[in-house]
């Protein structure tokens, strides 16, 4: 406690110091970039690998910038920073009054601000010039970018699924320790020209497993390629190898990446990009095999075929008197540490085709989905009461609408879908802005408790678009050019069963958060946020009933830059935790250091945390800063201290190296972890290294 009293009073002075002296300086691109990022997926329960194609694609438009007056709405979209009626209002612009002279002409469109402007001025440039881009071989050589990267990483401290054992032990129990060496290892190369073509190659072996060796005799666990090419002639993209799939509001299909609710509270409606090419590391949910977009006018025609084999639970195997491999679930984890883990590896085939026909005309986009999917085994999922209406089938089929209409300032949209057992699903919403200063978004949905879908990421409570009805309402106010209020509320109902609710139930999520900006350079953020949901009681004495779930959290968060070089950033967050009467609280406190100077080859962030909380429930997630393309989210739980040093040298404007040491310290436990990843102590210590090299 002493220790939290001195940082936070250090933390205070200094902070009032500079909002009293805070100097107008050009933040750095980067800095600025993964702030956006952590914006977005601050709330979002995804893989963190799932959003390094998203600050990838930004930091490519850092060298490769958008110019305003020679760019589409699809273009802009890119930067996930823009809505559709601010992208709207933009290309309005352009049309009637001509092209931009100064990038702070923005200022009189409506939907665009000082701060606006700030954070998409790294990433969008003005010219006169509109050049017309061949598709040469020696254009590729000379314009193309191509990225290779090494990643390593693991944990000083030993697990038990590496710790020693009695042979004859691991002969009874060979499931009782990993198979392979404690370090993960990453590696990718990418080769792009423009936003036209993108040819990859990416690997990854996970810790626990083998390397060049027993299971694994080819040496990475997972491997992925890709070839997507986009915008030639009447072909808008083609995507070879591994690929994703995304349309609508992602009702009825969209694999990979999605976000729900944010911070930024207006953000609700998604902009389906069709297809896309495959960066990531899940491996599982994605597509291996072909799909084309070709357009003709106002239409646009996809089609898509995908065969692979994913990773499931295997009940029994194919026999040879022909009855089929059953399965009892698929997996997502994409682990392969143990034999038993080995087993459901590449278990079955999975097949999936369909397409989407999409007309553009005016403002008014529509758009029609359908997709057949077949696994080469019969699905027999363990069945209970609250999940007897889930998908369990080995064929399964989907059709969906989806809409939006641009009129003037309001943004409407929606999709419905149905699947093969005549179950619906449909989402409908709108934005709007209703004065400079104020936007509105709102959404309502209703997914049928028996509605059946494996491939959907629509916005909702859940992650699946299910047993679900709700509505939200967000808003974004600029009070003044400095202070600007993000609130949402959410009201959902699950009409039917859920794990560990079984009873029907209802629920909601409060969010305000205020933003105070008197400089560039320095931002105060003050942000509350309770979320209500119930599930059953723990008394086991007691007839089954629910119980009140809520989760009550305050947040401080005040960063701003004592030179153009070091910037400060501290946060206090304090979170109540109440299950019926069982009460939990707790705190975690920080203070980031980072140095970065366009001159200098070094950049440095540096973290010092406590956390006291009472209980697992209490816990607190918080952001770090990683290597690039990397991201952190652990969780502060019990009671300790946290640190982490990340350091990048630039050893040639081609060349990064990046090094991440973080350590956490528990004053109350003597070990940490479950099953094989117990670690026997106080201390958990992560490395990590990353090289990279441009060329």
């Amino acid at each position: 406690m002493k220790n939290l009293l001195i940082i936070l009073i250090l933390s205070g002075i200094c902070s009032f110091h500079q909002i009293l002296h805070a100097q107008e300086g050009q933040e750095n691109a980067q800095e600025q970039l993964m702030q956006h990022v952590e914006s977005l997926i601050e709330m979002s329960d995804g893989d963190g690998e799932e959003f390094a194609a998203l600050a990838e694609g930004l930091e490519w438009l850092l060298s490769r910038p958008i110019n305003l007056n020679n760019t589409h709405a699809e273009e802009l979209r890119q930067l996930y920073m823009l809505n559709d009626i601010q992208i709207s209002n933009l290309l309005l612009h352009i049309q009637e009054h001509g092209q931009l002279i100064s990038i702070y002409e923005l200022q009189t469109i409506d939907g665009f601000d000082m701060q606006t402007i700030e954070q998409v001025l790294p990433f969008v440039t003005l010219s006169d010039d509109h050049p017309r881009r061949h598709f040469r071989f020696d254009n590729m050589l000379r314009d193309g970018n191509h990225v290779f990267f090494l990643r390593y990483q693991r944990l000083f401290e030993e697990q038990r699924g590496y710790a020693p054992i009695d042979p004859v032990e691991l002969e009874v129990n060979p499931n009782a320790r990993y198979l392979g060496s404690p370090y993960r290892l990453y590696s990718r190369y990418r080769f792009t020209w423009y936003q036209n073509i993108s040819f990859g190659i990416t690997a990854e072996k996970d810790p626990g497993e083998e390397f060049f060796r027993g299971s694994q005799p080819n040496g990475f666990d997972f491997y992925s390629v890709h070839l997507h090419l986009r915008d030639f002639g009447r072909l808008n993209a083609l995507s070879v190898g591994d690929y994703q799939v995304q349309f609508g509001q992602g009702l009825t299909l969209w694999s990979g990446m999605a976000f729900g609710k944010s911070a930024e509270a207006i953000s609700v409606k998604k902009n389906g990009p069709g297809l896309r090419q495959y960066t990531s590391v899940d491996e599982n949910n994605f597509m291996r095999g072909v799909g084309v977009t070709t357009r003709w006018g106002p239409l646009r025609l996809t089609g898509f075929f995908s065969s692979k084999h994913r990773d499931a639970n295997l009940v029994a195997p194919a026999d040879e008197d022909g009855n089929p491999m059953i399965i009892s679930s698929l997996q997502q984890t994409g682990l392969h540490r143990t034999p038993r883990e080995l087993e459901g590896k590449n278990a079955v085939l999975e097949t999936i085709f369909g397409g989407h026909l999409a007309i553009q005309k005016n403002r008014l986009s529509l758009g029609l989905t359908a997709y057949h999917m077949q696994l080469a085994a019969q699905y027999r999922r363990n069945l209970s009461f609250y999940n007897q209406f889930d998908f369990s089938h080995h064929v399964f089929r989907a059709m969906g609408f989806d809409y939006q209409y641009l009129a003037h300032n309001i943004n409407l949209f929606g999709e419905v879908s149905m699947g093969n057992n005549g179950r619906v699903a449909f989402l409908n919403g709108f934005m709007i802005s209703l004065h400079r200063r104020v936007s509105l978004s709102f959404a309502w949905r209703h997914y049928d408790r028996a509605y059946q879908n494996p491939l959907t990421a629509a916005f909702g409570e859940s992650t699946r678009a299910a047993n679900e009805s709700g509505v939200y309402v967000g808003t974004s106010v600029r009070l003044t050019p400095t202070i600007r209020i993000h609130a949402f509320a959410d009201h959902f109902r699950f009409p039917w069963m859920k794990f560990r609710t079984y009873m029907p139930s209802m629920g909601s999520d409060y969010l305000v958060s205020l933003h105070y900006r008197p400089a560039r350079n320095t931002e105060l953020i003050l942000r509350f946020r309770q979320k209500s949901k119930p599930l059953n009681t723990r008394d086991p004495v007691m007839i089954r009933h629910l119980e009140e779930v809520v989760r009550t959290q305050y947040r401080l968060h005040l960063s701003y830059s004592v030179s153009q070089s070091i910037s400060i950033r501290n946060r206090l967050e304090i979170i109540h935790h109440s299950y019926g009467e069982e009460k939990q609280k707790g705190y975690m406190v920080y203070q980031d250091i980072l140095y970065r100077n366009l001159s200098s080859p070094f950049a440095i962030t540096i973290r010092y945390a406590l956390f006291d909380t009472e209980g697992f429930d209490s816990r607190i997630y918080a952001y770090e800063h990683d290597v690039l393309y990397a991201f952190s989210f652990p969780f502060y739980s019990d009671k300790g201290f946290r640190t982490y040093l990340l350091i990048r040298y630039r050893v040639h404007r081609q060349v990064d190296i990046y090094m991440r040491l973080a350590n956490t310290t528990y004053i109350n436990r003597d070990s940490s972890g479950t099953g094989l990843e117990t670690i026997e102590g106080n201390t958990r210590t992560e490395v990590k290294g990353q090289f990279r090299f441009r060329f």
